[in-house]
């Protein structure tokens, strides 16, 4: 069973910056995906970024050039930089990786942007 922990929300103002960071409790070399997705209330969970093993990445458009995503095989972890947040920003974060098509998702931790 793969467990992730997220780590890293929290309150900070518009223009601020923030590093979620996603520890997995297994090896993450084999995992096809793992990356980074938000909720909302009422709405539907949306892909904020996702990094492959061979290192390529997806961004919504929404935080393109703004947040950037990290993975270390070595230390199994996957974090997400996010830089001039807004308070479009503010949701729950969810650490996502697949495996053999199957999903596996964190707790989820909640970043608040404040205007």
């Amino acid at each position: 069973q793969v467990q992730l922990v997220e780590s890293g929300g929290g309150l900070v103002q518009a223009g601020g910056s923030l590093r979620l960071s996603c520890a997995a409790s297994t090896s993450i070399s084999t995992f096809n995906t793992m990356g980074w997705y938000r909720q909302t209330p009422g709405k539907q969970r949306e892909l904020v970024a996702t990094i492959t093993s061979g290192g390529s990445t997806t961004y919504a458009d929404s935080v393109k050039g703004r947040h950037t995503v990290f993975r270390d095989n070595a230390k199994n972890t996957v974090d997400l930089q996010m830089n001039s947040l807004k308070p479009d920003d503010t949701a729950v974060y969810y650490c996502n990786a697949v495996l053999y098509r199957i999903y596996y998702w964190g707790q989820g931790t909640q970043v608040t942007v404040s205007s």
